[in-house]
Formats: C-alpha cells, structure tokens, sequence
C-alpha cells in the first residue's frame, strides 16, 4: 500500500506538472499572440497615421484610433499588471479588447504578476515600455494632423514634415518591436526548456523517491519476509499450509521436512492427508492425535491443530503438527509405573505433607490386611515402630525433610493386631518450590528373610552336614576362650582331630555313606564335651575341640582318651558296619601358641606326628613337630625341580620263579637322588608328590624310564623279561591313561606282554565305576595288571574277575611271620587257592628267609620277590644278572644275604 500511496503521488505529481506545463504553453501561445496582435497593431497605427498625413482621409484616421487603442490597452494592462493593483474584470476586458485567448490570459496575469523579471520576458516588456512614449507622440501626431485637416488643411511641407516625423517614430519603434518580439519567442523557448527540464527533473525526483521507497519497503518486505522464514523454520513445531480448496500443501518449515525425511520440493504439491496414517480432522480449534508417517516408513505420533486464513485472497489451512512423542512416553511411563505400583510386590503408602495415609497399593493390603479405606487419613506412625516398640523418633522426618532418604527396619502392626519385621524407605516428592507434597513408603516384610539371614549366619558360622562350627567360628571362639583364659589365669586346650583312612572307607562305599559316617562321627564327638567346651569340622575328616578352664594342657588328657575310644567303636551306618581309629594332635594356651591360629596350627602338627607314627593315638605339641611339618614343606618345594634337574632315577628289583629260581620279571622301582640328602626313598616323597599333584608326570616319567629300558635291553639281547611299573590311582583313573600308555608302547616297539602295571588295592577302591572300563581296554590291548597289597584294606573280591587282572601281589605283612604265625599262614594259602581257582598268578613280596621260601613253594605260590634274593639294584647290574654266562649252572639266584643251604 505505501508504494501505491507513493505511486499516486508521482502520478498525481506528474499530471500536475504536465497541467502546469500545458497551461504555460497556452500562457506562451497567448503571449505570441498577444505579440503578434501588438506588433501588427503598432504597424499598422503607422502605416494608417502616415496614410492620414498623405491623404488626411477619416478611415485613416479612425484606424489609427482603433489600433492606438489597442495598443494603449495593452500598455494600461501591462502596467497594471506590473504594480500588482489591478482589477481582474478591467484586465479581462483588457485582454478580451486585444483579442486574446481566453484560456492564456490568466497565465499571463500570472506570468506578468510575478515572473515580470524573468530571462527574455524581462527583456521583451523593457522594449516593450521604451516604445511606450514614441506610440502616445504618434497620437499626438495624429492630434495634430486631425487639427490641420480640420481647420484648413496642410500643405506638402506640412505633410512632408509630419510624414518624416512618422517614419522617425517608426524607425524608433520598430527595431524595440522586432526585439520584443525576439525576446518573447526566446522566453516562451527558454520557458519551454525550463517546464522541460523541470518536467523532467520534478520526474526523475518523484522517480527517485519512488524507487528509494520502493526499494525500502522491498527491503523491509524482504526482511519481514526473511524473519517470517526464520520464525516458520526454527520453530519446534511443523507447520504446514495447505490449499483450503485442493488440500495440496502450499508451504512447510524446516521441522515438517525433518519429521517426513522428505524435502521441502517433495512435499509442495503433495496432499496433506497423505502425511498421517489416518484420516485428518478439518475441525478448527481442536487438537487432533494422528501417528505422522516417516519416509523410511517409521512413525511418530503428533497433535495436529489447524485455523483457516486468507492469503491473498486465497483460503488457506494453517495446519501445526507437534511432536507428542515425549508426552506419550510419559504418558506410557505413567501408565507403566500406576500398573507397577499396583502389580509390584512391595507395599507402597503415599501420605500428604503431613504424614496423614491418602493411598496404598494392593501389595499392602496383601502384607498387612488393611485397605486404602481403612487407613485414610491416619498418621504414617500409628501403624509402625521401631525394632524395640519406640516410635518413630521425630529426627527420621528431618532426615528426609533435609533431602535425604530413610532406610530402615519396622516393626509393623497387621489388621489382626499381629506384627511382622518390615524393611522401610521413605522418600519424598517436591512441588516446584522444593516444598514437600508426598510421602512415599516402600515396604518390604522381612520375616521369611531375617530368617534366611539368620540360617545362612549360622550356616557361615558352622559345617552344614553335621551342625559344628566351621573353622572362622572356631577361631573366634577359641580367641574368645584366650581372652577368658589370660584374665581368669587358666589353661586352653586345642584338639585337632584326623580320622585314619576315612578316604578309603569313602571311595569304597560311597560320598553318601561317607557324609552319614561323619554325621556320626560328629555326635560321638558331641558326646564326650563337658559344658562350656565346644566341637568343630573344619575340614573333610578334621575335626576340632576346644576345652576351657583348664588349669594345664594335659588336663585334656581323660578327655582325649575318652573320644578315641568312642570313636574306634564300630559304627552302624545303614546296612554297614564300619570301623574307624582316629589321630587327635593337642595344643594349649598359653604354652603352645598365643592366638588361635598358632594353637590350630601347632595342634594339626601334633595330630601329623600321631598320625605318622602310630595312628589311633594322640600327642602332645613340641617344638620338634614343626621341624618335621618345615622339613616336608622344603621337601615339596625341592620335589617340584626334581623332575626338572633329572633327579629321579630307577633301581629294579627282580621277582624270581619260586620252584626255578629263575629271574622271570623285575619291579622299576623310583628313587630320588637328593644333591644334598643323598637318596630319598619312595615312602618319604611320594605322599608329598600326591598332595602337589605332581604323582601323574612322575609316574608317566617312570613309564617312559621303564620303556626306554625295556628298550636298551632288547636291543643289548638280554632276555625278554616281564617289567612291572607301579601305577598311581590318579593317573590311572585319567581319561588318556591307556592311550598313553599305547602311544608309549608303539614309540618303543615294546610288545604290551613285556609291561606289567602295579595298583593297589586302595588306589582301585577309589576309581569305582571307571575301573571296569579301564582295565577292559587295557586287556583289550595286552597288557597285564598286578593287585598290589592286597589283604591290607577293604579288599574286595570282585576286582580279582576284572579283565586285564593277571596278578594277585600278596603283601609283606601276610610274609614276615610264615611258616611259624598260624594266622599269616592260613591268610596266605587262602590267597594262593583263591588265585588258583581264579587263575591268577600269585606273587609274594618280603621274602627274606629260606622258611618263608619253601613254606611259600609249598603252597603253591608262583613268584616272589624279597632280599632272599636281591635288594633293588640298577639296571647295569640286572643286564649282568640276565645275560646266559652270568645264569649257566645255577638254579636259584644267591646275591644277597642270607645266604642259602
């Protein structure tokens, strides 16, 4: 509108400036013709005045008259004009005598009032007026020429005179006309030129203005537009306008593109309805919920809110699309946690700002029996108290009025008027001022769980089989028994008690068996305790006791008797009966040990050596033992860089054919050669390596010895004897144990005749189940196995039937008392006819005189192995042993002592 408003003006301006012009050009037209009818009327008052002089005829003399009028008319009016006095209507009368337009006389007025001393106008009236005075003399000539003709006439000199006269006026007057006339062609030029460049500059002005306006207000249309664009784009909602009549959208922001992926030339032209999954409501007002579709096909839910406007004329919907999915999120999280809070186990209570019940949840009705009804209104505190029945104190509200959460134990009363232990939070929730506005409890009833607590403390403080502290509470106690013991001045005791061959009795019946059997081992214990003393299982078969207000250690002498005792009397467990020893070690404070890790320590050493030396016995800690218990710790750390430094070695003791004397096998037997003890025996280091774990390489380190052996003397011709190894249970319940053992075989080209492998009894025991299936693969491959010990633990017949079984070895302590010890004797022969009829060959060990020789001949046993015949000697001295020269003309082998008759 302003530009239009600025185009009117220029317009207006304009038309204005070309009226001015054409009235100026018809001034100027008036002013020629004015000029023209003056300067006609100046000429012709002289020709006619001289015409009078000559020929003094009337007709002459009136249109002089009529011409000298004009012109006095046209002098009257200019002056007039000129003084700025004048009267319009004489002017006009003026103007219309001397025959000028009507429309150019009062643009002359005009011109002559005020533009008089204008370039070429100013000129023209000044020619104008010097012409003035020569014109009234010609009146005044023709005065007196109308004077002579009337009273007489005029001679030829008058007439002469008078007509020179004229022609001097003439000649006067007339070069100020031709000048007038000039000047006012010049002026109307220079006028013509002024209302041109005037016209033209007035034009460019209003141009210039105009366009500078334009340009302002296209400017700020621009930047309106631009702010317009900025605000459209930036805004959080999407906007889109829309064609009321096509429903074609018309225009979106930078949001509607971001929300669709589509670009903003996609989306022009396209209908609206196609943005939404459902049909879109037209309703002005109101907002509408609709899922906004994504080009790669995802969708986001939106209100959409539309208002029809008019743009330029045209209807068009203003459609703004906000994005919802915040709300609805929430509004799911809402809907999330009321079914949380309604579906959760805990009970919930929310109370006002003044701790007065205004909701539960159904959990706590479920707990506590009383309903959102029931409770309404009532303080938080009527229903809970503290542990010891206290209320709540006032510092917990503060507590949490400060910030802070409350986390606690409750007693809380049920709608019967029972109460339960409950675990209690209390939060709160804030207006906007951080006021509170809710309390919020969450609960939990404790009961089932302070029970579980308080079994899985016991179950931390004691053995879950037999009920006895474990070790952790025995120490504690034990320390707290020192403690009592320092300050009362009194003694301590501390018995480590060690059941002797409990693992065997385990492996052979089973864990169950074994567990049961501890159980009762446990009550025995029990049994034996005076008051104030107390029992642990710290351990598989170990067990402890503790004894106070002892006035010396050996004051736990009686007792110690009493339970080993108690425990070697046989027990009864299901259909077994089962016979057990035990070996108990004894510390006491203060003597032994000022804590109870050192009295636990030094009563284990103790029960170590009753162990090692006599078993089903007790002893007294000393000093000594724990020499012994470092001695065996150096010997595990020296047995672990034994095999490293090549310390092993093997000796081989021969097993002879008892009716020939014949050397038919010998035994690899495993010696460590200490760089410092010198030779270690077996019994010594063995227990050890089977405590490290180290007993399977060293028995795959004696397979491998025993091979390359074998080897060495095949290859040196000796003749093919049998070798037997002995084998550790732990080895040979190892899954790759006969593979190994085929591998090794193969490598050495050594026929599976040639190896005999050795278990024990015990070491069977263990294997159970598996034992079955190795020994059929180790028949299946050739190789023989040899019963070891056999007699000397819970022997069980039916290993003898298992393939592979080829040897029963008897044991030496079934030898050392033949022929004389009715009881070996009838136990041996019992062997020997039981392998008979199993077909088994019998080997008898510890042969050591010629007695036990021929009593062992008599009954029938086939090898034997013992001093009678050889010690264990090296594998140089077995090749000499064997080679033909060496065996010709004897019978029976005679190296060692005694020597035989």
């Amino acid at each position: 509108m302003p530009l239009a408003y600025a185009l009117a003006v220029v317009i207006v301006l304009i038309m204005a400036l070309t009226w001015i012009v054409l009235q100026v050009q018809i001034t100027l037209a008036g002013f020629l013709n004015s000029e023209s009818l003056w300067s006609k009327a100046q000429k012709q008052a002289v020709i006619d005045l001289s015409n009078y002089a000559v020929k003094g005829d009337a007709a002459s003399l009136a249109s002089f008259k009529h011409n000298y009028g004009v012109l006095e008319s046209d002098r009257y009016g200019r002056d007039a004009i000129a003084s700025g006095h004048f009267d319009t209507a004489v002017i006009e009368d003026v103007f219309r005598r001397g025959s000028i337009m009507p429309a150019a006389r009062p643009g002359m007025i005009f011109m002559l009032e005020h533009f008089s001393s204008a370039p070429h106008i100013n000129e023209a009236l000044n020619a104008w007026r010097s012409t003035d005075e020569k014109i009234a003399e010609l009146n005044v000539v023709a005065d007196e020429l109308q004077h002579a003709y009337g009273t007489g006439g005029m001679s030829a000199q008058e007439i002469e005179r008078q007509r020179e006269r004229i022609n001097a006026l003439n000649t006067f007057i007339e070069p100020r006309t031709q000048l007038f006339s000039v000047e006012v062609v010049n002026g109307a030029i220079w006028l013509g030129r002024v209302l041109f460049w005037g016209v033209l500059t007035a034009f460019l002005l209003a141009a210039l203005l105009w366009v500078r306006m334009a340009r302002r207000i296209l400017d700020s249309i621009r930047g309106s537009e631009e702010r317009y664009r900025l605000v459209f784009d930036s805004a959080a909602d999407a906007i889109v306008m829309i064609d009321e009549t096509s429903g074609k959208i018309l225009d979106v922001n930078h949001a509607a593109t971001v929300w669709t992926g589509r670009t903003w030339d996609q989306l022009i032209g396209d209908r609206f309805v196609h943005l939404f999954t459902q049909q879109i409501s037209r309703k002005e007002g109101s907002p509408a919920i609709n899922a906004l579709l994504n080009a790669d096909g995802s969708k986001r839910p939106v209100e959409t809110q539309s208002s029809l406007v008019d743009w330029s004329g045209t209807p068009v919907r203003q459609a703004i699309i906000r994005d919802i999915s915040e709300r609805v999120a929430m509004e799911q999280e809402r809907r999330v946690a009321a079914e949380a809070l309604a579906s959760i186990v805990e009970g919930v209570i929310i109370a006002d700002a003044d701790r007065r019940i205004v909701s539960t949840n159904a959990a706590h009705t479920g707990i506590t029996g009383f309903t959102t009804r029931d409770l309404f209104g009532k303080p938080f505190e009527d229903t809970r108290r503290l542990p010891d029945g206290t209320p709540l104190p006032s510092s917990i509200w503060k507590n949490i009025a400060a910030g802070h959460n409350w986390l606690g134990e409750v007693q809380s009363m049920r709608r019967d008027g029972s109460t339960y232990p409950e675990q209690l939070s209390i939060s709160v929730i804030r207006d906007t001022d951080s006021h509170v506005v809710y309390y919020v409890a969450v609960f939990t009833n404790i009961f089932t769980s302070k029970a579980n607590q308080r079994r899985l403390e016991h179950l931390a403080r004691h053995d879950a089989l037999t009920g006895m502290v474990n070790r952790a509470e025995f120490e504690r106690q034990c320390s707290e028994a020192i403690v009592v013991a320092e300050h009362e001045r009194m003694a301590v005791a501390v018995l480590f008690i060690d059941l002797d061959a409990f693992k065997i009795v385990n492996d052979s019946y089973s864990h169950a068996i074994g567990d049961r059997l501890l159980v009762k081992v446990a009550e025995r214990i029990r049994q034996q305790l005076a008051e104030g003393d107390m029992a642990g299982r710290i351990g598989g078969d170990e067990f402890t006791v503790l004894i106070h207000r002892l006035s010396l250690r050996e004051d736990a002498r009686p007792m110690v008797s009493r339970l080993l005792a108690s425990l070697s009397e046989p027990f009864v467990v299901d259909e077994y009966e089962i016979v057990l020893s035990a070996s108990i070690g004894i510390a006491g404070y203060p003597l032994d040990g000022a804590d109870a890790t050192a009295l636990l320590a030094n009563a284990d050493a103790a029960m170590y050596a009753a162990k090692t030396q006599e078993r089903n016995a007790f002893r007294f800690y000393s000093p000594m033992m724990h020499a012994d218990t470092r001695r065996r710790l150096q010997l595990a750390s020296e047995l672990r860089q034994a095999l490293a430094r090549d310390e092993f070695h093997l000796v081989y003791q021969p097993s002879v054919e008892l009716r020939t004397g014949r050397i038919v096998a010998v035994e690899a037997l495993l010696r460590w050669q200490h760089p410092e003890r010198g030779e270690v025996m077996p019994g010594e280091f063995i227990p050890v390596a089977e405590s490290l774990g180290m007993i399977r390489r060293i028995d795959e380190w004696v397979l491998q010895a025993a091979c390359a052996q074998i080897q060495a003397w095949d290859l040196a011709g000796l003749p093919g004897i049998r070798v037997a190894v002995n084998i550790s249970a732990r080895w040979f319940g190892q899954p790759a144990f006969v593979e190994g053992i085929s591998r090794t075989l193969q490598a050495r080209q050594i026929p599976a005749q040639r190896l005999l492998l050795e278990i024990t009894e015990s070491a069977m025991l263990r294997l159970g189940e598996d034992t079955e299936r190795t020994m059929q693969m180790l028949h299946t491959l050739g190789i023989d196995v040899a019963i070891d010990d056999f007699g000397t633990g819970y022997s069980s017949m039916s290993y003898l039937k298992l393939p592979a079984v080829a040897y029963l070895k008897i044991d030496r302590s079934f030898v050392v008392g033949l022929p004389d010890n009715g009881g070996d004797a009838a136990i041996a022969e019992a062997m020997i006819a039981m392998s008979k009829s199993l077909g088994l060959t019998t080997i008898a060990e510890g042969i050591e005189t010629e007695a036990q020789h021929d009593f062992l001949v008599r009954a029938g046993c086939v090898e034997g192995q013992g001093y009678l015949y050889s010690y264990p000697i090296s594998p140089d001295k077995i090749e000499r042993l064997l080679r033909p020269s060496a065996s010709q003309g004897t019978t029976k082998l005679r190296l060692v002592p005694p020597k035989r008759t």
